[in-house]
């Protein structure tokens, strides 16, 4: 970064519009330490934060009026077992809560657990081979009946039934049993040591529905269920409507487990339109509360900060917009299935063809030019926490270099200047959903491509359709029947084991699984298989850590995707909300009970 980009970030932050945290952190991933990102600003003159007065504290539950939230990818599902999309799981959390999660530090706290479990209190062992979870005595489902153990563990069998098809079944395939200490404590056991015992039932993937509920539709009947629509949780608001692709709306829980929550009365959130559409919503003109996921380019967002009624929100998070190669053939139908793990993409599986797409993406021009402070540009694709970040890896913009590399592979250019080899060409489709930024982003990748002698054809879905969990539906990301892909991969928990194990060959989307596969590329690669596992049990924090990195570097070598930018979590929030506190490590709305309005 030259000292004109180190300025004007150092003022983002005298302005607050971007935390010292955030500041901190880019730093370091351009290869600065902690301390000396923060001597920068201490000679810079930005003081440190001051402590924030004591939380609110509401005098009684409701009283606030209408919550309003915009995600501008519409909801098309309100089950988070199936929940494929973000969206899916923050109007999800609306209703259902799990035992605990993650605050912005990447804390653990309670939820519908009574306490969190710890070493010091007994209730996590040594050997990482059992946790202890006490649960809330206090809780009931918006239906009346009691939550309680027997919850629990059918959620650990729903979700760990093959038939389910259950998007959240990775971190609880380890679980051996949980034992039903009382109607309130269960004793999880896990067949291998687990250093990372709070990944089930906790966070985006530990939402908690209710076995009187589904109890009948765990398995093949999974998708029958009439609560994947109508939900019925412990959450602080009930379910009152909701038309997929559109809204959901909520009305407040009158046995709400915490004392005076929530503070609003009703709950809404909207979908469809666009991300720039929603900023202005609520930055400029103060129609709703909360913006999520505001992928708008940054001189936008900082126009309509002037004045307006709102301000941008920026969370350090381990998110990574990037694009994805396909290692199968998506135009050739295997037993009925495009993109089949039994193929290999024709043209996509020569390392040469990877190597000289990695060094097109032009990152540098993609921050500078679309994203500014909502996007900095990785040669990573895990990024955070810091200790998992690989030092090893660079990336380079250069369409001299993989012209050299095609050329020596042997793809040699025709009369209309498409590079060809054996009869096949380098003509790919790129798709991603329809967002600005994102096709400013193939607009900057296809002008470099067509330099080096390959045809890219960009393709744009609805956001609703690309993130949907339509097994029928061959424009999703889940099916990814084209060349190449481009999203945002999340990262919801302060550890990469669930981020990272979207690489593993058990988790290919595939029709066996109904296209709920995290492994969207499927790419398999045995020694990645192997690191991932010994990761999943060592309980050496530093060795764990250089397992993770080893991970990332296999990625990143066989450029299996090209990180493009690292995302910290943005959104906008009105100048009248209070503690609606983003955390990377969880959904947005993590700590919707506690959201207030200023009077």
């Amino acid at each position: 970064m030259d000292e004109h980009g180190l300025r004007a970030l150092i003022r983002e932050v005298e302005a607050g519009r971007l935390s010292r945290r955030v500041f901190i952190q880019t730093m370091v991933g351009l290869g600065l330490t902690a301390p000396m990102a923060a001597q920068m600003l201490a000679s810079a003159g930005v003081a440190q934060a001051q402590p924030k007065s004591p939380a609110f504290t509401p005098a009684k539950r409701g009283g606030g009026g209408p919550v309003k939230i915009l995600l501008w990818q519409a909801p098309t599902l309100l089950n988070p077992h199936f929940a494929v999309g973000t969206k899916d799981q923050i109007a999800s959390r609306v209703f259902y809560e799990p035992l605990g999660s993650y605050d912005p530090e990447g804390n653990l706290v309670p939820f519908l657990a009574a306490e969190v479990p710890s070493l010091q209190n007994g209730m996590v062992t040594k050997d990482g081979l059992s946790v202890t979870w006490r649960l809330k005595k206090n809780v009931t489902w918006q239906d009346g009946k009691p939550f309680s153990a027997d919850d629990v563990i059918f959620n650990w069998e729903y979700v760990s039934d093959p038939a389910t098809a259950a998007v959240t079944a990775g971190p609880y395939k380890d679980i051996a049993r949980i034992d039903k200490l009382d109607n309130h404590t269960v004793k999880i056991v896990f067949k291998n040591p687990t250093p990372f015992w709070s990944a089930p039932f906790c966070g985006a993937t530990g939402m908690i529905i209710p076995k009187h509920l589904f109890e009948a539709f765990k398995g093949a009947k999974s998708r029958e269920a009439p609560t994947n629509l109508r939900p019925v949780g412990t959450g602080a608001f009930k379910f009152v409507d909701f038309k997929p692709g559109d809204i959901v709306r909520g009305e407040i829980n009158p046995s709400y487990h915490v004392a005076n929550r929530p503070f609003f009365d009703q709950i809404e959130l909207k979908g469809g339109g666009d991300a720039i559409s929603a900023a202005r919503a609520v930055i400029q003109t103060g129609e709703y509360d909360y913006a999520w996921n505001l992928q708008v380019e940054d001189d936008i967002l900082k126009r309509l900060e002037q004045g307006g009624k709102g301000r941008v929100d920026i969370a350090a998070t381990g998110n990574i917009e990037h694009i994805q190669l396909n290692n199968t053939d998506p135009w050739t139908e295997v037993e009925g299935e495009r993109s089949s793990a039994k193929s290999k993409h024709p043209t996509l599986t020569d390392p040469a063809v990877r190597q000289a797409l990695n060094l097109l993406v032009d990152r540098a021009s993609v921050q500078e030019q679309i994203y500014g402070r909502t996007g900095l540009a990785t040669a990573n694709f895990l990024n955070a926490p810091e200790k998992f970040r690989s030092k090893n890896t660079r990336f380079e913009f250069t369409i001299e270099k993989a012209n050299q590399i095609l050329d020596q592979a042997g793809w040699k250019r025709g009369s209309d200047g498409i590079r060809a080899k054996d009869g096949k060409k380098l003509k790919y489709v790129y798709q991603t959903s329809i967002n600005a930024p994102r096709q400013k982003n193939q607009q900057i990748v296809k002008q470099a491509c067509a330099k080096a002698g390959i045809d890219i054809e960009i393709k744009a879905v609805t956001a609703s359709v690309y993130f949907s969990s339509d097994p029928a539906n061959w424009d999703t990301y889940n099916h990814f029947a084209t060349d190449i892909q481009m999203y945002t991969t999340t990262m919801t928990e302060p550890d990469p084991g669930r981020f990272m194990d979207q690489f593993t060959s058990w988790e290919v989307s595939q029709k066996a699984n109904k296209w709920q596969g995290r492994n969207k590329t499927r790419w398999q690669n045995t020694e990645y298989d192997k690191v991932w596992k010994a990761a999943e049990a060592e309980m050496d924090p530093v060795k764990r850590a250089a397992l993770f990195i080893k991970m990332n570097d296999l990625v990143i070598q066989n450029v299996v995707v090209i990180p493009v930018v690292y995302r910290p979590r943005v959104a906008g929030i009105s100048h009248r909300m209070r503690d609606a506190v983003q955390s990377g490590w969880d959904v947005d709305g993590w700590n919707l009970p506690y959201w207030y309005r200023q009077t």
